[in-house]
């Protein structure tokens, strides 16, 4: 037995030299070697791990150091204020909805939530009113909130606090966002954004708005996922004055006493390099993505959507398309395919049934993207065929108990087949797409129990479903 596991374990993943299409958007380092100021970072890593000294500031009571560079990340993004976020995206999703909601308040949330948004639902006790997002039948993912049912959600829930939507979504996709703020504007209802993926947002114009930009009142996103920044870092943004106070009380609550000075520096640096090399950098990138999309679509039975696709079909959706998702011919199977990139050292963020989900950042080189086309034209795609089900669009089921008293409830198990008209007692998430198909507290349906033997028989692991049962609330 190894006296290292985890340490020779990452160092032999390290060693084989892979090419990451997935996050960090540091890309093995890269973006720290890009500028001089992140290679003294690097040179001197270690001397940064230090705690609240004399002298180096207090996250929780910022007045030197952290607070100018936490106003000079604010000053970047327009935003009344701005967090560093030692605990990741998850803990920025928990501050917005404390600070925003009471016990008791309804919302009305994006179904294809995080889980710490969930998570957050539940411990402040909240009512959600769930949006569905729409299914592209052609490319077979979910393609972001349906504003017909949002629309609908809307007025029938004019008692709603507030709305809480993901932008982008894993695929990139992008509601419209500037529409959906404004009813909430209109509505006097808080407007939330988990911006998790576009922490590069509004940098280019290329790219999509910035939700803060937009005019939302609280945004969080991920820095680690596109950003030169250490995995665990995020950045929360509040857009209006009065909800500061709140937010501070809640940041100290859900945040580390003990706060790691690593990470603080990195976001430090990722906040500098999009300031001064981030418009510039994506420029480059994106044209080298653009050259090369343009080569993969020319290989038979593989295409990379662009924006003009999503424009299409969807009025006022758009793409970031600093990603590519190469969607196969029905007929094969992208897990498969996936695992074809992986035995070539290549290194995705996911994959579902039809689909595969690369990430970049502007330290991708070009000859990753030659690589990557060079391995996809020399697959072999008849190795990839699968049994390929189209994703079946469904109706959310309905709520009989709010989340929270579900959690608290007396549970069982029962058979799958069992399990119509019962209440739900645990999530059932099918992964990926990742979108719950039912919650705890919502009625199970025969559409749901079909569901879920479709994912099941597409060899799925599905949160939620032990061997064949479920677990469902019970008075006994």
């Amino acid at each position: 037995m190894s006296k290292l596991p985890l340490i020779e374990g990452v160092l032999k993943y390290v060693n084989e030299k892979n090419i990451n299409f997935t996050m960090p958007g540091h890309k093995r380092g890269e973006g720290f070697f890009a500028t001089i100021e992140g290679r003294e970072f690097i040179d001197k890593l270690i001397y940064f791990d230090i705690t609240e000294v004399n002298g180096v500031d207090n996250l929780h009571k910022a007045e030197g150091i952290i607070k100018e560079s936490e106003d000079l990340l604010a000053s970047l993004y327009g935003s009344k204020k701005s967090y560093f976020l030692v605990n990741g995206s998850t803990s920025g999703n928990m501050i917005m909805i404390f600070s925003s909601f009471e016990e008791g308040d309804k919302v009305i949330v994006d179904r294809n939530c995080h889980r710490s948004i969930f998570n957050g639902i539940i411990m402040r006790k909240l009512r959600p009113i769930f949006v569905e997002n729409i299914i592209d039948t052609e490319v077979n993912a979910p393609f972001s909130v349906d504003m017909e049912h949002f629309f609908q959600c809307l007025q029938q829930n004019k008692d709603a606090k507030g709305i809480i939507i993901t932008y982008p979504n894993y695929y990139g996709v992008c509601c419209p966002l500037e529409a959906i703020i404004k009813e909430a504007k209109d509505n006097n209802m808080k407007i939330l954004i988990d911006s998790a993926h576009g922490a590069h947002f509004g940098i280019n114009s290329k790219l999509p708005k910035s939700a803060v930009n937009l005019g939302a009142d609280m945004v969080v996103v991920s820095s680690h996922k596109t950003l030169p920044s250490f995995t665990q870092t995020a950045f929360l943004h509040v857009n209006r004055e009065e909800d500061i106070e709140k937010v501070d009380f809640y940041f100290s609550s859900f945040s580390s006493t003990s706060p790691s000075y690593l990470f603080l520096c990195s976001m430090d640096y990722a906040r500098y390099y999009l300031s001064e090399f981030g418009e510039e950098s994506y420029s480059r990138l994106l044209e080298i993505i653009e050259k090369y999309r343009a080569k993969i679509n020319e290989i038979k039975g593989i295409r990379i959507l662009d924006e003009s696709y999503v424009r299409k079909r969807y009025k006022n959706y758009n793409l970031d398309t600093s990603r590519y998702i190469i969607n196969l011919e029905k007929g094969y199977n992208s897990n498969l395919f996936l695992d074809y990139l992986r035995e070539n050292k290549i290194q995705c963020e996911m994959s579902d049934t039809f689909n595969v989900v690369l990430i970049f950042s502007p330290f991708n080189k070009e000859e990753e993207f030659e690589y990557l086309y060079k391995v996809l034209m020399e697959c072999n795609l008849e190795r990839f065929k699968g049994d390929n089900v189209d994703l079946i669009k469904y109706t959310s089921p309905k709520g009989a108990i709010s989340p929270h008293e579900a959690l608290n409830m007396k549970k069982k198990k029962i058979k799958l087949w069992q399990g119509e008209g019962q209440i739900c007692g645990e999530n059932i998430t099918p992964y990926p797409p990742g979108v719950p198909l039912i919650m705890m507290g919502e009625v199970i349906d025969k559409e749901v129990i079909n569901m879920i033997k479709y994912y099941k028989k597409q060899g799925l692991d599905i949160i939620g479903l032990h061997e064949d049962e479920i677990i469902v609330i019970t008075n006994n």
